[in-house]
């Protein structure tokens, strides 16, 4: 899209922008939000579980997604969105942000590549690096402060990126073939089954009360309330988002003990944003 074309969209000469995104503990609903809100301040963004999001796709003829890398690969929800909606992309013109805890690889690529395979119009790909969320695994664990300067870089690449996409040039990040190679060799093959589906390794221990929040606010309504306790199925997109709020960390999935919770207090100030960061168990 050239500068002609953006001038129009943001003027309401043409249809608005759209952000969507697949946020877990809020790092990238937070992204997604900050750069859509950048670039138009009118647009709306919304999450793929959003009950109007085909409508709202439709109405938009610019899209921004975007969602958390998993071993260098786009969550599975967001790839069977993509999918079973194959026809809504079609001409569709495509921004893809992929937010990560340290490398990706191609993860804006992931979702792109099977975006055009369905005829949408990739504009741009934007890597963003973001506080690790995977709250029952000691890697990649900081202190609060290491957290916040790492949201401060990433809210500097935001405005950059805004800027860019403002000006029409678009940044690249995740979609060359030296990225789809870094990210195929550097994680996604020795991990592909991990990412090959949804999974059914969602595990809820006995310090687990029945509050039933973590049914609530599942994405994909995978958790199931049933006399009084949670039951999760085989569809765990592997978002984080019930281990992170568990008020009795009693969920987890690649680990077996809660490390660490972490999840953005509130993601829609754009100007500060507020982390929360548990105690380590």
């Amino acid at each position: 899209m050239h500068l002609k074309e953006m001038h129009k969209i943001l003027s309401g000469e043409s249809k608005c922008m759209l952000g969507i995104y697949l946020s877990g503990t809020g790092n990238t609903k937070y992204c997604v939000t900050k750069l859509v809100k950048l670039i138009d301040a009118s647009a709306d963004v919304v999450p793929l579980e959003d009950e109007f999001i085909i409508d709202k796709i439709k109405r938009n003829e610019t899209v921004i997604l975007g969602y958390p890398t998993q071993f260098s690969n786009a969550p599975y929800m967001v790839r069977d969105f993509i999918q079973m909606h194959a026809s809504l992309w079609k001409g569709r013109k495509m921004i893809c942000v992929a937010t990560m805890g340290a490398f990706s690889g191609d993860g804006s690529g992931c979702a792109a590549r099977l975006l055009k395979k369905y005829g949408a119009v990739i504009l741009g790909g934007v890597h963003i690096k973001m506080p690790d969320s995977i709250c029952d695994s000691k890697m990649l664990k900081k202190s609060a402060e290491e957290n916040e300067k790492i949201i401060r870089k990433a809210d500097e690449k935001l405005k950059e990126a805004a800027e860019r996409i403002r000006q029409g040039d678009y940044p690249a990040e995740g979609l060359t073939i030296f990225a789809h190679i870094a990210g195929l060799f550097g994680q996604r093959l020795w991990f592909y089954k991990k990412t090959a589906g949804y999974t059914d390794q969602l595990k809820i221990n006995e310090d687990c009360t029945g509050c039933g929040m973590c049914a609530e606010i599942c994405p994909m309504k995978n958790i199931i309330m049933e006399k009084g306790k949670p039951n999760p199925r085989d569809q765990c997109t592997m978002c984080y988002r019930c281990i992170c709020n568990c008020p009795q960390k009693a969920i987890t999935l690649l680990g077996s003990k809660v490390i660490l919770q972490y999840k953005f207090e509130d993601s829609s100030n754009l100007t500060k944003c507020k982390i929360y960061q548990g105690n380590v168990s």
